[in-house]
């Protein structure tokens, strides 16, 4: 079998990876997202005002390292949202389907 080439994407504009992971990795055509909270880049805390704040600030986190990828939403074709309150549904979601942080 052929070996896949993968590239580490890293962005500044996007909080570091905390463990022993990356950003993101590009393996052939498809670019594979770590995990994005809702934390400031530049201070590395959860930004205030909440979980729609917080939605927004992962997705913007999500759009800085797609375009480090080269890349922007519009060739998302795939997202998971890990909630830790299903209480939290609706904002999220409210937050979500404005996605225009591209």
């Amino acid at each position: 079998m052929a070996a896949l080439i993968r590239r580490i994407i890293s962005t500044t504009k996007a909080p570091a990876a905390i463990g022993p992971y990356s950003q993101a990795v590009v393996v052939d055509r498809t670019v594979y997202i770590s995990g994005q909270l809702g934390m400031d880049p530049a201070n590395g805390q959860l930004v205030e005002g909440g979980v729609q704040a917080q939605t927004r600030q992962a997705l913007v986190n999500m759009g800085e390292i797609l375009k480090a990828a080269g890349c922007g939403y519009e060739n998302v074709v795939k997202t998971t949202v890990l909630l830790a309150d299903m209480n939290d549904f609706t904002s999220v979601n409210d937050v979500y389907k404005q996605c225009k942080y591209a």
